[in-house]
């Protein structure tokens, strides 16, 4: 699970990243960068999003999402995020593509993702 002070939480959080309007989609997961920080101290913070328009029901839509959240907690663990952490916020968005993946697919996809957030 990944640790509360990881998580992106407030609604205006939320909003700050999507204006940013930087995003990348792969197989049906699409990510969304907020701002670079000021201080490095600070911890990038992560949001997982599956709309209602996805799945109309919750058990699918909070799969997707933890799965997607686990993945994310492995590659941190593993060292693999590389330059993600130099934003202050990231929001991971599944869509209807990505509902029937397996884990590792979806790990897959979110490790091409943020390789494509450090070109």
């Amino acid at each position: 699970m990944l640790s509360k002070e990881y998580r992106l939480k407030k609604s205006s959080a939320f909003t700050a990243t999507y204006k940013v309007k930087n995003s990348f989609y792969l197989n049906g997961v699409a990510v969304f960068v907020g701002l670079k920080k000021k201080n490095e101290y600070e911890k990038t913070r992560v949001g997982f999003v599956v709309s209602k328009k996805t799945h109309k029901r919750a058990v699918k839509r909070n799969k997707l999402k933890r799965l997607m959240r686990e993945s994310y907690r492995i590659l941190q663990k593993e060292n693999q995020l590389k330059n993600a952490e130099i934003y202050m916020s990231l929001i991971f968005v599944g869509h209807d593509k990505a509902l029937d993946n397996s884990f590792v697919e979806i790990k897959n996809t979110m490790e091409r993702l943020i390789e494509q957030i450090n070109d």
